[in-house]
């Protein structure tokens, strides 16, 4: 196995936008009868969702996310070399998104813009390539800008992934400096277990339709999407995830000789309570330290580990940090990641 490692990089800044629209869990009961809507509403602890409007797209939750970060700590946009827009909720199949928000941002022509599409470990993943850019010396400062809009591609009629998605947007701010230390990173890959979480259709592959964008009973149990709508076998990944997930985060802590409880924090994706907790336990780690935005934001996909940190942490990174991150989702891809930060500035959350 291999990991990868970095010096003297690290993310100085991070903002973060929602949806203004608020989506109460328990009252989000137009196809399913309230006293079903609430047993599955506990069960995974998603009370709470930001759902963005039909003219909002992941683009503009991380450009008013971006817009806040530059503007809080004065940056100079001349500056700005290296711009990666992660999500898989993007405005279009061409061009990319990343380009776009470098000419709204009124970025110079000579930024490299790229997009990254991979799913909920994304963030992590999108983490490491631009360190690995940011380790040469011609780059000053790069932008990581992370959204999606999830609650575009699940069917509110399908019971398994109906409560569980919400939207968001991040933007983070990464520099060299030898004030960072060590960062090291696992990722990894399973494309045999591609079923897991998909959309059949409406690419090219299974280009769209009449028929794919038909919707139709896809079970016994009477959940309905057409093809070009999300679906994810709720079991398989969880077997996936309790077998993968705690090994990789071992397997790393091994490697670097760090201590499960040397971490200030250790931040997870937020794909639902149940799955948090059971990992927790399995590693016998300290709940204290393990924030959590499950409960107010639901899934959002890869921004979901950023999210968290800028919701739940904004007050508690003064001075030295080193957090643990851990993702997996679509694909399937799994991400670890031992990052240290230094007085990480942290802006209000954007309402969008």
């Amino acid at each position: 196995m291999a990991y990868l490692y970095y010096k003297g990089v690290g993310i100085t800044a991070l903002s973060a936008a929602v949806p203004r629209t608020v989506i109460n869990n328990y009252e989000y009961t137009q196809y399913f009868p309230k006293e079903e809507v609430k047993e599955v509403v506990d069960k995974i602890g998603v009370f709470e969702r930001r759902f963005a409007d039909a003219d909002t797209c992941s683009s503009d939750l991380c450009f008013a996310a971006a817009e806040k970060l530059l503007s809080d700590n004065n940056i100079d946009r001349t500056e700005i070399d290296l711009l990666v827009f992660i999500s898989q909720t993007p405005d279009y199949r061409m061009p990319a998104t990343s380009v776009i928000l470098q000419h709204r941002l009124g970025l110079s022509n000579s930024t490299i813009a790229f997009d990254i599409t991979l799913g909920c470990s994304a963030f992590i993943y999108g983490i490491s390539v631009v360190y690995a850019m940011m380790q040469q010396s011609g780059l000053r400062k790069a932008l990581i800008l992370d959204g999606e809009t999830r609650s575009k591609v699940y069917s509110p009629k399908d019971r398994r992934t109906a409560f569980i998605f919400g939207d968001a947007g991040v933007a983070a701010l990464v520099e060299r400096n030898e004030k960072f230390g060590e960062s090291f990173f696992s990722l990894n890959s399973d494309g045999s277990r591609e079923g897991l979480i998909k959309i059949d259709a409406g690419g090219y592959r299974n280009p769209s339709s009449v028929e794919t964008l038909k919707e139709k009973v896809v079970d016994e149990y009477g959940n309905i999407r057409s093809d070009e709508q999300a679906y994810m076998n709720g079991g398989d990944v969880f077997t996936f995830v309790n077998r993968e997930i705690p090994r990789d985060i071992k397997n790393l802590l091994e490697f670097t000789q760090r201590d499960k409880d040397s971490f200030d924090f250790l931040v997870f994706h937020q794909a639902n309570n149940f799955i948090n907790t059971h990992v927790a336990k399995k590693l016998k780690l300290d709940m204290d330290k393990i924030p959590s935005t499950i409960e107010k934001y639901g899934n959002t996909s890869s921004v979901s580990v950023p999210l968290t940190i800028a919701s739940e942490l904004k007050d508690k990174m003064d001075g030295e940090k080193s957090l643990l991150l851990s993702a997996f989702g679509v694909g399937m891809t799994w991400a670890t990641a031992i990052v240290p930060f230094v007085d990480l500035k942290i802006s209000d959350i954007v309402e969008v």
